[in-house]
């Protein structure tokens, strides 16, 4: 990897690492459902724009059917799921509660007889469990119902997000990773548009909550996605998902920086658990 490499990928985690800040901040006035939808719609658009201005597109007669699959599996729903957490949970929180997503991956892909589980991934696999029972562990967090619940629909998210690769592989239609990452928020923002009309908030947002939102759906759906892909064209894949290693110290120290967030010791415990156990996991 190159340095170009390594600021491009710092970038990406500390970008998706603010996602949760700003869920935290939009979520629990515009709701879950209109949240998701705006941050798909607005990264969708702006991606769309880009592509035309390359001289690209989405070619969405050709493959609508995949990007409403992927876009409904796995943007639409662990994206509406992560920004209910946020109107519960401490955005730091989630960003360590999001280091799950590889091994909920390779769980899918074992089932599917895509990935062999070899006994350093089962150790991964035991010691993500661990860390999520140290987080969840009723002297650890607070943890009355509501932090338990944002904790179990960040994990159904991550869940979400591990199923793509199977349904990729399957149903891939042969776009484009740049075209797929427009058309899949698209598809997403279509199909969560009849609920987010009908749940539209009685108030109108503050400048606060707009300025969170375009920058969740700008910079977490949108460049995001440019700089990952550029990451996973340059390096590969396998060195692309370093990023899910950095995600949580930025979402640790953007939600104290700028929301005065705290955690005990024992949800950096757990964190410290879930993120051996991801290395484990991504390992060959």
């Amino acid at each position: 990897m190159t340095a170009a490499d390594y600021v491009r990928l710092v970038l990406l985690a500390a970008i998706w690492g603010g996602a949760f800040p700003f869920m935290r901040v939009a979520a629990p006035e515009l709701g879950a459902v209109v949240t998701a939808e705006l941050r798909v719609l607005i990264g969708g658009l702006a991606l769309l724009v880009w592509l035309r201005l390359c001289g690209e597109g989405i070619d969405a007669r050709r493959h609508w059917r995949f990007y409403l699959l992927i876009g409904v599996a796995g943007i639409a729903l662990p994206f509406t799921l992560y920004a209910y957490a946020a109107t519960l949970a401490p955005a730091s929180l989630l960003s360590i509660l999001n280091a799950t997503a590889p091994m909920f991956g390779l769980a899918w892909s074992s089932a599917f007889g895509d990935e062999r589980v070899t006994l350093r991934r089962a150790a991964g696999l035991a010691l993500g469990l661990a860390g999520v029972a140290i987080i969840a562990s009723p002297g650890g967090l607070d943890a009355g119902p509501q932090v338990l619940l944002a904790s179990a629909a960040a994990l159904a998210a991550c869940c979400a997000y591990g199923v793509v690769g199977v349904l990729m592989k399957r149903f891939s239609s042969g776009a484009t990773p740049r075209a797929m990452a427009a058309g899949n928020q698209l598809a997403a923002a279509l199909a969560l548009m009849p609920l987010a009309l009908v749940l539209l908030p009685a108030a109108p947002p503050t400048a606060l909550v707009i300025g969170n939102m375009l920058a969740l759906g700008l910079l977490a759906s949108g460049v995001a996605f440019l700089l990952y892909f550029r990451l996973m064209a340059d390096v590969g894949a396998t060195k692309a998902l370093a990023v899910t290693y950095l995600i949580p110290l930025f979402g640790v120290l953007w939600g104290w920086l700028f929301l005065g967030e705290s955690l005990p010791a024992s949800a950096f415990a757990g964190g410290a658990l879930i993120l051996a156990g991801t290395v484990l996991v991504t390992s060959k």
